[in-house]
């Protein structure tokens, strides 16, 4: 059996294997993987990736297929130090190729739909590995500081960037995520994220670090079918980001809140959640723990709310994670501010990455160890933190900072089905720059100038938008994060 001192949580996970081998890790359909199988299958995953000739600091791009092989090729990887950098296949191929520029992998995994010519490419497929003999495979040496992922930035502000995160890094993301969460051995846990994105492959790094159940769900997509799962296999948790709750809410209603009683988590996160949906799921769970995280990828989770904890307030994103991760509000020359004054929100701690993988997204990055996340927001007394929007995505109107998502927030209270704000160049050359609003149609769409005199009891008048558009669909990531550069374009 292998030893892996430089991961605690393949550490973790080998110490369940030994204590629980024949629990439940993984379910995959009709399959069922056990903590001892699990740790037999990541081994001969490893000894697979070594008669490749892959080694510690090697890339690999891998393919995020939610397949049970994905899952031990992943922690393979992490056995023998080899880097993995996990992708979405269904990526445009625009991204993908990109991405493989960069990086330069040694070889591609679970590519059955992403060739490049002259790179190795292997499916996930399962080979016998038992001519490689346990005597003769000899594990090399990896730190805990070394990379063991590069997952690669959604890009809605500019060209994606390669977020390098260490075995420290992973590890204290779940460590601290579970603490916060309460995640534990007796959990069976729904995964219908993608893998190919932080929350979701956190969320597989969350539940084996305690020895839990996952249960592979493909989507979200057929709900009947999710419900069954949550009814067959007595679920107690799961996570989903904030468009799918929409989606949740709008097919099944209430029906969800028959499952309250026996649920005792959901983690919610990659974007804002309205106030009105925060006391509804409260409404409908009264019992669970309704627990919202704020963090990039490149911060994972720096920041939790709960919202029974914090239903006085519910505007807040929280406070920092764990004693491990803090949080300060900073000027641009990377001081730190007084409670209540904006300014851009940094982070530090044990999940927080180090660098990008390319030296030139550095730049401006970081203030000394604190992290520049690029939101504006601010702290009040009582400690807990408030966003205001993306420190790139501010409109400076005359030398006022207006928040897009203010704006956004004050539209859709008008009724709008959706909308988005972006900076443009003042028509007047007197302010700089001035918002401009796309607003999506639907059947019963008002006029601007009705919108606009609403709008004046909301807004301040230099935010409200100048300039007006309807659109037939505000762009959005899977997520749920407006994709501001394809309303620039």
């Amino acid at each position: 059996m292998f030893d892996a001192p430089h991961s605690a949580l393949l550490c973790n996970i080998l110490r369940h294997a030994i204590n629980t081998p024949d629990k439940i890790a993984l379910v995959e359909g009709d399959n069922r993987v056990t903590y001892a199988q699990l740790v037999t299958n990541i081994d001969q995953a490893a000894r697979l990736m070594l008669a490749s000739g892959l080694g510690p600091g090697d890339r690999i791009v891998l393919a995020a297929l939610k397949e049970l092989p994905f899952v031990y090729y992943y922690f393979a990887a992490h056995l023998l130090g080899v880097v993995n950098v996990v992708v979405d296949a269904s990526s445009p191929r625009e991204r993908l190729d990109y991405i493989t520029s960069v990086v330069k992998p040694a070889a591609l995994f679970g590519s059955g739909v992403y060739h490049v010519e002259g790179i190795p490419c292997h499916d996930f497929s399962w080979q016998d590995a038992s001519e490689v003999k346990p005597d003769e495979c000899t594990w090399p040496h990896v730190a805990s500081t070394d990379v063991a992922d590069i997952m690669f930035t959604t890009g809605t502000t500019g060209a994606p960037k390669g977020v390098c995160l260490t075995h420290d890094n992973i590890a204290g993301s779940a460590s601290n995520t579970n603490g916060f969460i309460g995640t534990c051995s007796d959990d069976v846990e729904a995964l219908a994220l993608p893998l190919s994105h932080s929350f979701g492959l956190g969320r597989l790094r969350c539940v084996l670090s305690v020895g839990a159940t996952l249960v592979l769900v493909g989507n979200f997509a057929n709900l009947k079918s999710f419900f069954n799962i949550l009814e067959a296999w007595h679920v107690t948790g799961f996570g989903m980001v904030p468009a799918i709750w929409q989606y949740i809410k709008r097919l099944s209603g209430r029906r969800i809140a028959r499952f309250a009683d026996q649920l005792r988590y959901i983690e919610m996160g990659s974007a804002a959640l309205p106030v009105e949906d925060k006391r509804l799921l409260m409404e409908l769970f009264p019992n669970t723990r309704l627990c919202m995280h704020y963090g990039l990828t490149e911060a994972s989770r720096a920041m939790f709310t709960e919202f029974h904890t914090h239903s006085g307030n519910l505007e807040t994103v929280g406070r920092p994670a764990s004693a491990l991760v803090e949080a300060s509000v900073r000027d641009d020359d990377g001081n730190p501010v007084d409670d209540g004054v904006d300014g851009e929100i940094c982070v530090r701690g044990n999940m927080v990455t180090g660098s990008y993988f390319l030296p030139e997204d550095n730049e401006d990055s970081f203030y000394g160890d604190w992290f520049r996340t690029g939101d504006w927001g601010h702290r009040d007394p009582a400690g807990d933190f408030y966003l205001t929007g993306r420190k790139k995505e501010l409109i400076n109107v005359g030398g006022e900072k207006v928040s897009p998502a203010a704006i956004e927030d004050a539209i859709r209270s008008l009724g709008i089905t959706d909308c988005a704000c972006i900076a443009i160049p003042d028509p007047n050359g007197v302010l700089g720059e001035v918002p401009k609003a796309f607003l999506q149609k639907s059947d019963n769409q008002p006029d601007i100038e009705e919108i606009k005199q609403q709008l004046s009891r909301l807004l301040p008048p230099h935010e409200i938008p100048v300039q007006w558009e309807w659109v037939d669909l505000i762009p959005r990531t899977n997520s749920g994060k407006i994709q501001r550069l394809k309303l620039k374009q």
